[in-house]
């Protein structure tokens, strides 16, 4: 079991452009997404999507590599929803090479669900769970597997979302009751066009064995870009993140997973 250095146990987990209620950071949907067709009572939805590098909460998962994508959902019309995300990732086979050893762990799958209602008139409350599996990680110490409960709320463009992981987040060790907030905003302005913004804080908890204070992992993270329906399913776009991570702490095998780069995507939604 191989206990891993700060550079390179934060890194994982952290998928590309906005967070809505999911773990898979869903491209925003198009500007007449709220068709005027009744709700059905069960409904089954797919996206798969290509990215020049998959980035969770500013953070690099596939280290500077494209990244392929797959959200499967199913939703009630009581506002019940379940959900899975698949995607490669590459920072747990590079924080394996830093740290002498081999990893299979080269695909993160998630598994969320949670319950979506209308508190009052145009005020939306999704409240639910999220579990972030790395397969084939066991060599790992802690293990990155995280477990997060979530909030949000949503009102017009903008949701503003609270999630809270009550184990090791992210295998930073002793990090129980680490946090992330959010907020983020898809306004369309032209026809077909929905600009994208996002503002987010990731807060590390807890100190070390070896007294290192987890707050120093902590960051602030921005993102704004715009998103284009093709229609048909089909959406593209692109965003620039940045973060103010201590980049240091980010940097492993000679890249920063932390640094501000821009990213591109192409989905498919059925």
């Amino acid at each position: 079991m191989k206990k891993l250095p700060l550079a390179v146990i934060v890194a994982g987990a952290f998928c590309a452009p906005f967070a809505g209620a999911v773990r898979a950071e869903d491209t925003p949907p198009p500007a007449d997404a709220a068709a005027a067709a009744p709700t059905p009572e069960h409904s089954f939805t797919g996206k798969v999507g290509l990215w020049t590098e998959y980035e969770y909460r500013g953070i690099a998962q596939s280290s500077q590599n494209p990244a392929l994508q797959l959200n499967l959902d199913y939703a009630h019309s009581s506002g019940f929803y379940l959900g899975t995300f698949l995607s490669n990732i590459k920072w747990l086979k590079d924080t394996a090479t830093a740290n002498g050893f081999d990893t299979n762990a080269r695909v993160e799958w998630d598994i969320y669900g949670g319950y979506k209602f209308e508190v009052v008139k145009d005020w939306t409350l999704d409240v639910g769970y999220l579990r972030y599996e790395y397969p084939s990680s066991g060599a790992f110490h802690p293990k990155p597997n995280t477990d997060e409960v979530y909030a949000g709320v949503s009102w017009g463009p903008a949701t503003l979302k609270y999630s809270y992981s009550f184990n090791d987040t992210f295998a930073v060790p002793n990090s129980k009751g680490s946090d992330y907030l959010e907020l983020t905003v898809n306004y369309p302005v032209i026809d077909k066009v929905t600009l994208n913004g996002l503002l987010g804080h990731q807060r590390y908890k807890g100190t070390q064995d070896s007294g290192f204070n987890n707050s120093d992992l902590s960051y602030t993270v921005w993102k704004l870009g715009a998103t284009y329906d093709f229609g048909g399913g089909w959406n593209a776009g692109g965003y620039y993140k940045g973060t103010d991570a201590e980049s240091a702490l980010y940097t492993v095998n000679g890249k920063d997973w932390s640094r501000d780069r821009l990213v591109a995507f192409v989905t498919y939604s059925f």
